[in-house]
């Protein structure tokens, strides 16, 4: 069985299309939930973007973020707390104290920030949900199924195309830099015009003989 921190894990990744370490780098600053979007800070090609958040997770990530912040109060009475990009760290030294900037997923451990030496504390390893995702399918006797944790992303993908979402907006969603990478999607389902049909189905014929030339 799959805890609740690691279930939301891989909703998340089902949900909105992430990449595991996209996930676990989210900081509760990232989640909007008036809006039901999350935005994905330097993903692949060092970009941001802004992908959509299921509404049915809305009240697992309220607790997880409360879970969250109860851990950062904890690590700043003893002058630890997220780790930060570097140099902002440098500009603002409080900001670890700052709710914004605590994990959505931390680490249970603290660690040395590697540029600074400071104390602080990272997001969760991905070899966490990582091996309780191995667990469980091994559990589930799916040994005949490659299954990892782009699997979900990969299926993200593949259910908006096979629901009828426009291909640029599932790029956009992805973050994918050039199309062609989301058109191959639409070769796994076996439909090379991302589930587009002809105009022509849309009408009723009663029989062949109807239709005329």
């Amino acid at each position: 069985m799959l805890n609740c921190r690691n279930r939301l894990i891989f909703s998340i990744l089902y949900g909105s299309g992430l990449r595991i370490t996209e996930c676990l780098r989210l900081r509760v600053q990232d989640i909007n939930l008036e809006q039901g979007s999350m935005t994905v800070r330097n993903g692949k090609d060092n970009k941001d973007r802004v992908t959509i958040l299921s509404h049915s997770l809305i009240p697992a990530i309220k607790a997880q973020i409360q879970t969250s912040l109860v851990l950062q109060k904890e690590d700043n009475k003893n002058q630890a707390g997220p780790s930060l990009p570097h140099m902002l760290g440098k500009k603002y030294p409080s900001a670890y104290k700052q709710p914004a900037w605590m994990y959505l997923f931390p680490s249970t451990t603290l660690c040395q920030h590697p540029y600074t030496g400071i104390t602080c504390r990272h997001h969760l390893h991905d070899s966490v949900p990582r091996k309780a995702l191995s667990k469980a399918v091994n559990k589930a006797g799916l040994f005949n199924k490659k299954i990892g944790c782009h699997t979900f992303r990969h299926s993200f993908a593949t259910e908006l195309l096979h629901s009828g979402r426009d291909i640029r907006t599932i790029q956009e969603l992805l973050g994918h830099k050039d199309v062609t990478t989301t058109q191959i999607y639409t070769h796994v389902i076996g439909q090379h015009f991302a589930g587009t049909t002809s105009p022509l189905e849309s009408l009723r014929f009663t029989n062949s003989e109807d239709i005329t030339v």
